[in-house]
């Protein structure tokens, strides 16, 4: 395989030849305009008038038949989104020094600032569904001091998926290794459709533009913090997977039910009798205040009511959804679920079990991910902070994601303390650095102390 280097050599190559390089995929994620038929309930089948059309009477009018869907391939993409960054992604920071406390700081100001808890869930959401998400971190020149320090740049980041129409093109070399990052998308500008295809390796960004007659390369910049600004995560299925089959069955089942419930729920009354009974020429409720019936001995006149097969739907449609999520590894908590089946705390905690084992599962590209991020807000904090520049380097930083879960640490801690004969099982400052309210935990420790300190020196009687 030809190096990233002759590939982008613009020199030599035209840009059509460069770009048809650029596309070449090996990895093979499953395409949006698929997914989307799937993902959105107006592209079910049940929607489509073609295998489920309208009845056309001889009279010229139509009756509409029902067409119910269920959101759930929505719903499990927000649910696994949830279960992995409901509680938020934990950096943990091991500072040796006061430097290297510094440079974390300065670390997670930079991630704050960028609101990283709404990005994760972003992202989650990009990843499960479309099964591609890419971010791009980028800077700006801004004197600020948003990140603890005087900063010559201001940094921003945005996140890409073909859930936005935006192509993503990851480039691997025969290693795997992760060489260069492109994506293909349209801008209207004066009622004319622009498109770009922008390609950004180690060391260069290109960004070339077409209207229609051929590609012009319109920007060329070096990239100087020396690693690729983009992060690219993928998946070979969409996070429903081969579920589908279950919400269409659901949906054709409700919806024929409703056709069905139409016809019939319109009050029959019905005479029973040998002799012909005329009817009908009542007036209405507001002309008369009774109405008389008269009919032959031995007849009979009542309502008759459909009697349908509720209970067996009801039946059908709750063993499809259970089986949804079973297979999904997904708690269905929503209220009407919990609320039909009152459970213990500790029966909650089981329903989640299954939904942590998934996580795991989905956590290792997951970390990889926030971890190549770690890399790249390194290499900018360099340049934010250069007096660190070592420090940033050497500081290690290990990040953890927590399956959302209910749970109760109280009876985790009375157990633990129990087993220890009551002896602390934690120090103060580990405390801190769990809880995660304080972004200096030795710094909060130390203000803990002196606080303290001069309450012991300033006793009042």
């Amino acid at each position: 395989m030809a190096t990233i280097q002759t590939i982008i050599d613009t020199t030599s190559r035209k840009p059509e030849d460069i770009i048809n390089d650029l596309k070449e995929k090996v990895i093979n994620p499953p395409a949006w305009s698929s997914l989307v038929k799937e993902y959105d309930p107006r592209n079910h089948p049940v929607m489509s008038k073609s295998k489920y059309p309208d009845i056309a009477n001889p009279d010229g009018t139509i009756d509409y038949v029902t067409r119910i869907t269920y959101d759930l391939q929505r719903l499990a993409v927000k649910r696994m989104t949830e279960l992995c960054y409901g509680i938020p992604v934990k950096r943990n920071y091991n500072a040796q020094t006061p430097r290297q406390q510094e440079a974390a700081t300065i670390i997670e100001n930079i991630l704050q600032r960028n609101r990283i808890d709404s990005l994760n869930i972003e992202r989650g959401n990009y990843l499960f569904a479309s099964c591609e998400v890419m971010t791009l971190w980028y800077a700006t020149k801004e004197e600020n001091t948003l990140y603890g320090v005087k900063s010559p740049i201001k940094l921003r980041c945005r996140n890409f998926s073909p859930m936005n129409s935006e192509k993503l093109y990851p480039l691997f070399d025969e290693n795997g290794d992760y060489i260069a990052m492109s994506i293909a998308y349209s801008i209207k500008k004066a009622g004319k459709t622009i498109n770009y295809f922008d390609t950004y390796t180690q060391q260069q960004h290109i960004k070339w533009e077409s209207s229609g007659q051929g590609w012009t390369e319109v920007e060329n910049e070096a990239i100087t913090i020396g690693k690729n600004p983009t992060l690219y995560a993928w998946r070979p299925a969409p996070i429903w997977e081969n579920t589908s089959d279950l919400v269409y069955e659901m949906e054709w089942a409700m919806s024929r039910n409703g056709n069905y419930l139409r016809k019939n729920s319109k009050p029959a009354f019905a005479i029973f009798a040998d002799e012909d009974i005329p009817f009908g020429s009542e007036k209405n409720q507001n002309s008369e205040f009774r109405t008389v019936l008269q009919f032959p001995k031995g007849s009979d006149a009542k309502y008759i009511t459909w009697e349908g097969a509720i209970e067996n739907l009801k039946f059908f449609i709750a063993e499809l959804r259970q089986m949804f999520f079973t297979q999904l590894q997904l708690p269905d908590w929503s209220y009407e679920s919990i609320k039909s089946s009152p459970m213990s705390g500790e029966a909650l905690k089981q329903m989640f079990i299954d939904a942590q084992l998934k996580v795991k599962d989905e956590a290792g590209r997951l970390i990889e991910f926030h971890d190549r991020e770690i890399n790249v807000i390194r290499a900018f904090a360099k340049i934010i902070a250069p007096q660190l520049k070592s420090e940033i380097d050497d500081l290690q930083i290990e990040t953890e994601i927590t399956p959302f879960a209910v749970s109760d640490e109280k009876d985790l801690i009375n157990n633990l303390t129990t087993a220890t004969a009551g002896k602390p099982i934690v120090s103060q400052l580990e405390a801190i650095q769990y809880l995660g309210w304080s972004r200096d935990a030795k710094k909060t420790l130390e203000q803990l102390a002196n606080e303290a300190t001069f309450n012991s020196f300033n006793l009042t009687v």
